[in-house]
């Protein structure tokens, strides 16, 4: 267990290398090399878990290594309550990616070698605690995943990666600028555990054009997070590139790569200026509250399926918005409600897994059906649950679980942002309940198109979903129901590490008038 979190993150570059020496002809050897390599990495993620202390807020299995020491930069590693879902989550969702890829026919080779390459760069986010190698990380993703969308994708690849390369690239440069500014101002260190001691005292007073850095910092880091969310209003390079993404790279992009945001806001917004969570709380809600009426507004007015589903994401990543709001109601303006705070950032963090689960499942049902009909648009079809039964009933639940169902693990997470939230931000939550109605009026406007009335003749011969596209699709079918039913396990693991964050914020409290 000395280095298991290093083997997490350079296991998918050996299978690059190794995928680098087999003839471009081997095609299925090819496709095996990428399963076998993704499916050892999702078992030694499982093998994390059962080693991991839930009972210990803190960081676990910690490598370091000394790198560039003029600077300060080391390869340090961790995992704690925050990160191991996450790490978890990507394992599951790049193994069911190569399967969901199978299909796969132009440039085999580089398509899994990217593939991988991206696993890399996902993971390496996750596991850093080095923000220089954090930011090699979340750079590193940037290459796989534009060529990935504007080789492999659809009629409008180019513009589509385009558009994700820049957005994504506007981010990171803001990202940087911060990055900068805190190791210039707090000892000269890039170490995020250190940051986390030393940033909220060592920024204060300090001005940057006549404002405070620490509010300064604050929002360029946010921006940098939060168009990876998306957040409005930088989310408008999403629905294009989920469209013309291959179906595994849109599993890949909503699951996880949108969770990067959201990990990030928490990982070193609120860790390394917590005060600033304070002043900018009221700001998250709102903008939470946009992401869920808008997103889902935008996805009620969508003909194409895969865009809905791609909006949907705007809309549900909102709930977790909203939840990190709730931090605040521990602080002593709030009368120290621990509670709210714990099941409003509980929530957030539980919303993150779940919509990575609920979001791959509808992908990959998009795929299924597209990879039959060649179209995508809801009007298209009609009365599928006749000749589709199999299909219908899981898409079924999977629509259900968007649309935040008691008994599926979406309702869940959303109540506990809302239960949460609800002390400190009583009219913003009361007015996101929209979303939920939203929710409801796309997913049941399109499943009645899609499966009920007359059967449409073109698809009276339409094959029923096969055994490896059910193979994707039922591990998080069934991770959906049990995490409705009994969400213990999941809040288990992060309940620890909440207390410590919340603890954290509340410690600096003082400083929310800055």
């Amino acid at each position: 267990m000395e280095h298991i979190l290093s083997l997490l993150i350079w296991l998918p570059v050996m299978g690059m290398v190794a995928i680098a020496f087999i003839p471009r002809e081997k095609e299925d050897l090819i496709r095996t090399s990428a399963a076998v390599t993704t499916g050892t990495q999702f078992l030694v993620t499982l093998l994390l878990w059962s080693a991991f202390d839930s009972q210990d807020g803190s960081m676990q299995f910690k490598e370091w290594a000394e790198w560039i020491p003029s600077f300060n930069i080391a390869y340090h590693l961790g995992v704690d309550g925050l990160s191991l879902p996450m790490v978890i989550l990507t394992g599951m969702l790049f193994f069911i990616g190569v399967f969901v890829s199978w299909n796969i026919k132009k440039a085999v080779k580089g398509y899994f070698a990217l593939f991988l390459l991206l696993n890399t760069g996902v993971m390496g986010v996750f596991l850093s605690l080095d923000f220089f190698l954090f930011y090699i990380f979340w750079e590193v993703m940037l290459l796989p995943m534009y060529f990935l969308i504007g080789m492999w994708g659809g009629p409008q690849r180019e513009y589509a990666a385009i558009k994700f390369f820049l957005y994504t690239l506007f981010g990171s440069v803001l990202m940087l600028v911060g990055i900068l500014g805190l190791y210039f101002y707090c000892g000269k260190t890039f170490d995020i555990l250190e940051l986390t001691r030393v940033a909220p005292e060592a920024l204060g007073g300090i001005l940057w054009w006549g404002m405070s850095a620490i509010k300064v910092i604050w929002v360029l880091l946010f921006i940098g997070f939060a168009i990876k969310v998306p957040v409005f209003p930088f989310h408008t390079w999403l629905p294009l590139a989920h469209v013309e993404a291959p179906t595994a790279i849109s599993v890949l992009l909503a699951g996880i790569l949108l969770k990067l945001g959201v990990y990030g806001i928490i990982r070193v917004n609120y860790g390394l200026m917590p005060d600033g969570v304070y002043w900018f709380s009221t700001a998250l809600a709102l903008l939470g509250l946009i992401n869920v009426v808008w997103g889902g507004l935008c996805a009620l007015a969508q003909k194409d399926l895969k865009k809905l589903v791609a909006y949907s994401s705007v809309n549900h990543m909102g709930y977790s918005l909203i939840g990190m709001a709730a931090v605040v109601a521990a602080g002593e303006a709030h009368g120290l409600n621990m509670k709210a705070a714990q099941a409003g950032l509980g929530g957030a963090v539980f919303q993150m897994f779940n919509h990575g689960t609920i979001s791959a499942m509808l992908f990959i049902l998009v795929g299924v059906i597209y990879e039959r009909a060649h179209h995508r648009e809801i009007e298209g079809f009609g009365g599928l649950a006749t000749q589709m039964p199999i299909y219908t009933g899981i898409t079924a639940v999977a629509f259900f679980a968007g649309l935040g169902l008691p008994g599926l693990s979406g309702f869940i997470s959303e109540a506990m942002c809302f239960i949460g939230a609800f002390p400190v931000y009583k009219g913003i939550v009361i007015a996101s309940t929209i979303g939920i109605l939203l929710n409801a009026a796309y997913f049941l406007w399109a499943f009645q198109r899609i499966f009920f009335g007359e059967l449409n003749e073109k698809y009276s011969d339409l094959p029923e979903i096969n055994r490896m596209e059910l193979f994707t699709v039922v591990p998080l079918l069934i991770i959906t129901l049990f995490l409705g039913i009994y969400p213990a396990p999941y809040l288990d693991i992060i309940s620890s590490t909440m207390d410590s964050i919340i603890n954290h914020v509340v410690s600096f409290a003082t400083f929310a008038s800055m």
